[in-house]
């Protein structure tokens, strides 16, 4: 698969030749390491991943598989950003100990605490298996009878290739289904906090400032990974000791400046970088948009309550960060496409495309691609639509529907296995649903529901909403289903599911807000996911097919990576500024100063703790300071996206230099198209971090814990 090893980004004006792409590790030698030391790189690819000896990768586990992490200490020390680690730190708050507010600091080992259901899982070794997953699919001609065999080789390969008891085998697919990698990983379940600053370092800002520049957010938190006495993985146990990682991150305090190389190391989630443009164009028109006015209105519902009750705001601290970053990512991402004219640049990509099929003689295989791409698209549009909608509404933004949606998932395994399997699973239901509830409050879920219940109902295509919601009255509907479900309470679940099955059923069936949940997942489920998942079948057998193309007719020096899937990742670039709109430019560093700029007391998004502002009037910044004053953030032409945040930023020699967590507003469209001239990566400073630990905090324990670089070397 000699097109395979291709190295460039498609779409890039050649000013731009050494900027984005998600590099996997394991194929950095030949083009991708010389572009690297172009850029200053002082590593080998070998320093970067290497399986026989200790390299960067072994510092960089992912973090509870959906952020990144490294350890910064020979004793497992673990930096991650606050915003991956806000769970674990709502976990352990209470309106007594609100750690979220005050921070927390653990000023012994005893001192640090365990989390449930947390865990690190670090790379042992990548292997190219696409022979061995590809095996005897190459006659078959049914795009989903080749998907299940490939499916069936996976697992096979998955329990057959050769690893270590304690590990496990991953197999992910690249290049849109050309290639296939294996991916040996290990992960540690007993992950202990160990400290985090309060909100308004860690979150400054808050959702004002979040996917904007210039930040000024610490946004940071710290654990550690405990092992066994053999130093594998195990449970939690009283008796595990701090994790002996095979690498560990030095932390430099030398500084960065402008056209400083940069390396980013994690686990980016999801990209979709070789979109044709007519779905690009849906995404724009149609999807982005829904999406949008959905959370727009949770979020408005739920920052009332929050903001004048103390305990709702701790209960919905973490949900509600968690809507409002995609919200604001997607408006974002709307309006960089559009500035960037990302449609009609695709556009004329097609074109040439086109050109190089006739050049190639290959028109039979590709020549009536997009046309097809158009017909599916237009066929697929009113079903995806409404797939976003009972998303968005049943199962991310309402919580009673997203609980009925358990249940009815519950009703279903009654139905298709039996009784056994239906106790078997309500035990597990209720005893996970504890949780949501602890976090769960009626009367805001119920201005929630309707508001969103409303915007289903009439803009969702109307030929899948269940006849019940056509022109009902809303609020009245509301009003029933809260004073009269037993969903909005523990108790009233417990209730609810108490009994034998029958029993059980029939009270689901007899219960307000279940009726409606079961009313809109039947019509999702049965006119709209089937259809969805039909014709998204065809659309990725045909992007399969243009993404060989690419590969195929692409020139040989030609940039072209594979889209992100959660797997590790690399990623290089320069600091640099950047000018958003006419006569605007962003310099590459923001400082103390600026926090207090923005500095609005007792505001839960820019109030500063005053401990901070003593340090800053006293510009007692010790040996983190710079000419005075204390850095805080700097942005790269890194590529990420979710995924890498908590994702280390590296400096030409290894050394940790910051900690990434967002991308810059204009530029978060670079998950479809990215632009070098306005796609920046966000990261908080280690100067930043260094001094609210030692300085601020006064937990100087862990500053000596870690190896610090002094003196910058060129």
């Amino acid at each position: 698969m000699k097109f395979l090893r291709l190295l460039v980004l498609l779409l890039v004006i050649p000013a731009y030749a050494q900027q984005g792409g998600m590099w996997i590790p394991s194929l950095l030698k030949g083009m991708n390491e010389k572009e690297m030391k172009s850029l200053g790189m002082k590593m080998s690819a070998s320093d970067i991943y290497d399986v026989n000896h200790s390299s960067l990768k072994d510092a960089v586990p992912q973090f509870n598989g959906g952020c990144t992490s490294e350890v910064i200490s020979s004793q497992g020390l673990l930096l991650t950003n606050h915003h991956c680690g806000y769970g674990e730190i709502q976990s352990h708050s209470t309106v007594e100990h609100d750690y979220l507010t005050d921070g927390f600091w653990a000023m012994s080992m005893e001192e640090e605490l365990p989390n449930a259901d947390l865990e690190v899982t670090f790379i042992v070794r990548i292997e190219d298996v696409t022979t061995k997953v590809l095996d005897g699919t190459a006659s078959i001609t049914s795009e989903e009878a080749k998907q299940q065999k490939i499916q069936e080789n996976i697992n096979n390969l998955t329990k057959t290739l050769p690893k270590e008891s304690w590990q496990e085998n991953r197999i992910r697919t690249f290049y849109e289904g050309n290639q296939y990698m294996l991916f040996v990983v290990e992960s540690y379940p007993d992950v202990r906090l160990v400290g985090a600053p309060p909100s308004s370092v860690g979150k400054f800002g808050s959702d004002t400032d979040n996917w904007v520049w210039p930040r000024h957010t610490g946004d940071f938190s710290i654990f550690r990974i405990y092992a066994d006495k053999n130093n594998r993985p195990a449970p939690y146990s009283k008796d595990n000791v701090p994790y002996k990682p095979k690498h560990y991150f030095p932390v430099s305090i030398g500084g960065i400046e402008e056209n400083d190389f940069t390396l980013v190391f994690g686990y980016p989630g999801r990209t979709t970088e070789y979109l044709p443009s007519v779905a690009v164009e849906q995404i724009l028109t149609s999807l982005n948009p829904a999406k949008i006015e959905v959370r727009d209105a949770a979020l408005k519902v739920t920052d009332s309550f929050m903001r004048r009750d103390p305990a709702i705001k701790i209960q919905y601290a973490a949900k509600y960060a968690r809507i409002a970053n995609y919200w604001k990512k997607w408006i974002g991402e709307s309006q960089g496409l559009e500035k960037t004219n990302a449609v009609a640049i695709k556009k004329d990509y097609e074109k040439n495309f086109l050109k190089e099929v006739n050049k190639a003689g290959k028109q039979s295989e590709y020549g009536n691609l997009f046309n097809q791409f158009e017909a599916k698209y237009n066929e697929i549009a009113p079903y995806a639509l409404s797939r976003d909608y009972f998303f968005e509404v049943v199962l991310r933004n309402t919580e009673l529907l997203t609980i009925g949606f358990r249940l009815y998932q519950l009703e279903q395994v009654y139905n298709t296995r039996g009784e056994q399997a239906f106790n078997d699973r309500k035990g597990n239901t209720i005893a996970s649903l504890e949780g949501t509830y602890k976090d769960f409050n009626k009367n805001v879920d119920e201005k929630v529901f309707e508001k969103l219940i409303e915007l289903y109902a009439t803009k969702s295509p109307q030929q899948f909403v269940p006849a019940g919601l056509i022109n009902a009255d809303y609020k009245v509907l509301t009003k029933n289903i809260y004073s009269e479900s037993k969903l909005t309470s523990y108790e009233g679940l417990q209730e609810l599911l108490s009994g034998d099955a029958k029993t059980v059923i029939e009270k689901l069936n007899n219960d307000k807000g279940f009726q409606l949940v079961k009313a809109m997942s039947d019509s999702f489920l049965t006119y709209v996911n089937p259809k969805y998942e039909e014709i998204n079948l065809e659309i990725e057998a045909l992007q399969r097919t243009y993404m060989k193309g690419i590969l195929e007719l692409s020139p040989k020096d030609a940039r072209i990576f594979p889209d992100a899937n959660s797997t590790l990742r690399v990623t290089y670039g320069k600091v640099k500024g950047y000018a958003p709109r006419d006569a605007v430019y962003y310099e590459p560093v923001t400082y103390l100063d600026g926090v207090m700029e923005k500095y609005v007391p007792g505001d839960y998004e820019f109030d500063v703790p005053k401990k901070l502002i003593d340090l800053y009037n006293k510009k007692d910044y010790g040996q983190y300071g710079d000419n005075g004053k204390m850095p805080v953030c700097f942005i790269g032409t890194n590529h990420t996206t979710g995924g890498n945040s908590g994702s280390p930023a590296i400096d030409a020699r290894g050394n940790l230099i910051g900690l990434n967590f967002d991308r810059v507003w204009e530029g978060t469209m670079s998950d479809i198209y990215y632009d070098p001239s306005i796609c920046r990566n966000i990261m908080v400073d280690m100067r930043y971090v260094l001094f609210i630990i030692d300085k601020y905090a006064g937990c100087t324990r862990l500053i000596d814990e870690m190896e610090i670089v002094k003196n910058k070397k060129k």
